[in-house]
Formats: C-alpha cells, sequence, structure tokens
C-alpha cells in the first residue's frame, strides 16, 4: 500500500522505524475529554436554565403591563365614545321627563314663595313647556 508521503516507504511494511515506535493516543484522553465537554455542558445547562427563568419573568412582567395598559386604553375610549356619541331618542325621553320633574319642583317651589310686587307670575303658555314654537 502506498502511503504517500515524501521521504518514506512505498508500504506499511515499508514505514520507518521512528513512525512505527511512535505511542498511539492513550484511551483515557478521550474518555477525559468527554467527561470535561459534559461537566462543561452541564454548568452551562444550569445557567442556561437560570437565564430562561429571568427571561421569562421579564416577558411574563412586560405582557401583564400590556394588558394592563390595554384595558386602560380600552375604558379611556369607551368613555370618549360615550361622551361623543350622540343622544338617543330614548336619552331625549330620560332629558325631557327630568325636565318636566323639576319643572314641576320649581313651580311647587314658587307657589310657596311670598308674591313680590317686582317678580312677574308664570303665564301658563310658559309653563306648558311650547318649545321654541313660532307665534
Amino acid at each position: 500500500m502506498w502511503i504517500g508521503v515524501p521521504g518514506i516507504a512505498g508500504t506499511i511494511w515499508d514505514t520507518p522505524r521512528d513512525l512505527a515506535d511512535r505511542k498511539s493516543t492513550p484511551p483515557r484522553l478521550p474518555d477525559a475529554v468527554r467527561e470535561a465537554v459534559e461537566r462543561t455542558l452541564e454548568a452551562t445547562r444550569e445557567s442556561a436554565q437560570t437565564t430562561r427563568t429571568r427571561a421569562q419573568d421579564a416577558v411574563d412582567e412586560i405582557v401583564r403591563g400590556a394588558e394592563a395598559g390595554a384595558g386602560a386604553v380600552r375604558e379611556r375610549v369607551r368613555d370618549v365614545i360615550d361622551e361623543r356619541r350622540p343622544a338617543t331618542s330614548d336619552d331625549l325621553r330620560e332629558l325631557r321627563a327630568e325636565l318636566r320633574a323639576i319643572r314641576r319642583r320649581l313651580d311647587a317651589i314658587e307657589e310657596r314663595l311670598p308674591a313680590s310686587r317686582s317678580a312677574p307670575k308664570r303665564t301658563a303658555a310658559r309653563r306648558s313647556g311650547s318649545r321654541g314654537q313660532k307665534k
């Protein structure tokens, strides 16, 4: 078999004595390297687990903050929409009923007040609530 190295004979049997006497790698060295790599990986794994836990905690905190912020924004948007939306017929009906109740209370208060010369009495047209009707 040809080795192909200059200065060395062409077959295994013709290999120079110094190469033939060279000691091979001891079998214990690969085991020692394997054990060292395993120890390093184990130490790194624990550190990576700690880092992963910290990262997960940070992400959870960010998500909680975002959810709280989103809830506050939703509430503000609802409030703004409620303030800006036009009054419905039900809203107007409630306002009219409330105004009628206030008018009745005011009329009752005015009835109990002593009559003064400077204050004219309310007219029936004003009490009936004619709303901006043309004369």
